[in-house]
């Protein structure tokens, strides 16, 4: 798909939450076969820009990721941030692949290059996730809140909504048949979704800032991404990330 590259220099950060639609078990077989069935999806993107206004894309009413921040997304000097960072790299690899957008312009345009990427480089990204980990607060984004005394916590509907739209639902009469629960079928859940996405954007600025004056090691984040380039494969030729079949790729969960 021709698209025509923004300027992302002057955008330094994005804080980046996505709900997703899997007909794989996520707990059980892990981010990377989750993120392959035919049946996957984003439903909706929440993202702030250094620090901003969090706003939400909702893809599964049709709307679109804008194009500087699908740019940013495979610009390494652009740091994303998300709890639990491998899942949203490997979700939105997935979404941009199929998108036909290339993960990553340097390696797959590099005249010794093989392969293009399957996903984006882990160098562009870190995981507040792994910075509450490192000062010992519970690995889950409600726990870390909790623990912090936040005033903005996580929304508690949130289990129930994951419940409704992002896992296969059971056919009955009553709802028809159908084995999946769309916006259309409970309008005013999908609002309440769509602000329960918002507020987990929101939640993770704040574990940022109250962290921020207790860094993790700049060597601790670079040994993470050099551990999960040598876990999936990196070109011996430019160090870059290297297309693998999905059956060697490591699992993981969500926050």
């Amino acid at each position: 798909m021709p698209r025509r590259f923004f300027e992302v220099k002057s955008m330094k950060t994005i804080s980046i939450d996505i709900e997703t639609f899997s007909d794989v078990n996520l707990a059980k077989c892990g981010v990377y076969k989750y993120a392959e069935s035919p049946a996957f999806e984003i439903l909706l993107f929440g993202y702030a820009i250094d620090g901003g206004k969090v706003q939400v894309v909702d893809l599964a009413r049709g709307e679109r990721i804008p194009d500087d921040i699908l740019d940013a997304l495979t610009d390494e000097s652009v740091t994303k941030w998300a709890f639990n960072a491998s899942f949203e790299r490997v979700c939105l690899s997935r979404y941009l692949r199929d998108l036909r957008i290339s993960l990553d312009p340097f390696h797959d345009h590099h005249p010794l290059s093989r392969d293009c990427a399957r996903f984006l480089n882990p160098a562009g990204w870190k995981c507040s996730m792994i910075w509450s980990a490192y000062m010992g607060l519970p690995l889950s984004l409600e726990g870390a809140g909790a623990v912090l005394k936040l005033d903005s916590q996580k929304m508690k509907e949130g289990k129930d909504l994951i419940r409704y739209f992002c896992v296969p639902c059971k056919e009955t009469k009553l709802n028809g048949g159908r084995t999946r629960n769309l916006p259309r079928h409970a309008p005013d859940k999908w609002t309440l979704f769509k602000s329960y996405n918002k507020r987990d954007v929101e939640v993770e600025m704040v574990i940022q800032e109250r962290l921020k004056k207790y860094p993790v090691p700049e060597p601790i984040w670079m040994n993470i991404i050099s551990t999960r380039k040598s876990t999936i494969g990196a070109s011996p030729l430019t160090g870059r990330w290297l297309k693998m079949p999905s059956s060697s790729m490591p699992a993981a969960g969500t926050a």
